[in-house]
């Protein structure tokens, strides 16, 4: 039996968005979101994901193209009856009202009686375990709390979908982590759709289902994190998502699925991704945890030798940068485990790698 197709929430369709009509910051956007899913979108600043969002929500208009919700074109739906949740990195709470109050809000403006109201923001309150806060002001909750609360408003009336605007970007290392989770655990807890935008790889990593890497406007990939890390499908993504080790070269050979590539006078094998064939320039793309210090005889196809130039102590592993090909930041984590490698700065080492984990992508 065949698997049904997705069902489809959101669908953007040839979207294109202009500010000063010759710039296009959107170009040419066909993206489908599926219900229930976490999608998210990473791109650095400028990349045009946040105005995407801002589109979808209503804020922005598309200069082409059409955007639909549960299949309704939505284009000239105002914001407010899109039916969409919202949080926003600055939470935007209203700091004259309870947080009961704030709650209650997006309920009285959908005309819903008193004990629906109550009921429905005790619900959002235990969800975001704040159960017991809804007396209190904004100004006095930590900023984990007041986005929790952001979080319960934006979910309180039963979204189908709801959009999330670098919501943990004012928030420190620790807390922003334990509210990924938390988010997270909301998510699949609720299995409402959610289309969330970070610039942050490791959140998005952490949280979604799909990413999906804007640059220039583009959609470079969408994949699932795993995919997005292990398979990059150009030199951008490779170097975006997580660390990345770059050696350019030249393709000398191309074999099937493999290439050969001279790297300033060293022969490396490589998986053939994304290049213009025989005698074109690539970049090779080598995740740091992938490459083997002192490799086992015949472990690698890939040897080369490197001299050790910086040591950092990570805990869970040693930090290695070595010289390599001429480039003096080739990352190289080697794991602090039993029988583990012991290096010393200023020495020569054999390193390697297999061809399965070295990309050849676009120059």
């Amino acid at each position: 039996m065949a698997s049904e197709a997705p069902d489809i929430i959101v669908k953007f369709d040839h979207v294109q968005k202009s500010y000063d009509g010759e710039n296009l910051v959107v170009k040419d956007l066909n993206l489908d979101v599926e219900r229930g899913e976490f999608l998210t979108m990473l791109g650095p600043s400028g990349s045009g994901k946040t105005t995407v969002l801002m589109m979808l929500a209503g804020f922005e208009t598309a200069t082409h193209g059409e955007i639909f919700l549960n299949s309704v074109p939505i284009n000239n739906v105002a914001p407010h009856k899109r039916g969409i949740g919202m949080v926003f990195q600055n939470y935007a709470l209203f700091p004259h009202m309870t947080v009961a109050e704030n709650l209650a809000f997006p309920l009285q403006v959908r005309r819903m009686g008193k004990p629906e109201i109550e009921e429905k923001v005790n619900r959002a309150l235990e969800m975001v375990r704040l159960g017991g806060f809804g007396s209190r002001r904004p100004a006095q909750l930590s900023g984990g709390q007041q986005q929790r609360v952001a979080v319960a408003r934006a979910l309180v009336f039963e979204p189908d979908l709801v959009l999330m605007d670098e919501p943990l970007g004012a928030l420190d290392k620790n807390l922003r982590e334990e509210m990924q989770y938390e988010i997270k655990h909301i998510h699949e807890n609720l299995g409402v759709s959610m289309v969330y935008v970070t610039h942050d790889q490791s959140e998005a990593l952490t949280m979604s289902n799909r990413i999906a890497v804007f640059d220039d406007g583009v959609i470079q990939q969408l994949a699932a994190p795993d995919d997005l890390y292990e398979q990059p499908k150009n030199a951008f993504v490779a170097a975006f998502i997580g660390e990345n080790n770059k050696l350019v070269g030249k393709v000398t050979e191309v074999n099937g699925h493999t290439c050969t590539v001279e790297v300033q006078g060293k022969k490396i094998m490589a998986v053939s991704i994304n290049h213009n064939g025989v005698g074109s320039e690539t970049t090779l793309s080598l995740r740091p945890e992938r490459v083997f210090v002192k490799p086992d005889e015949g472990a690698c196809p890939n040897v080369l030798i490197a001299k050790v130039e910086e040591l950092i102590y990570l805990g869970d592993h040693v930090r290695t940068r070595i010289s390599l090909c001429g480039h003096e930041d080739f990352i190289v984590k080697v794991p602090n485990s039993a029988g583990h490698v012991h290096l010393v700065p200023g020495e020569e080492v054999k390193v390697g790698w297999k061809a399965e984990d070295c990309r050849a992508l676009d120059a």
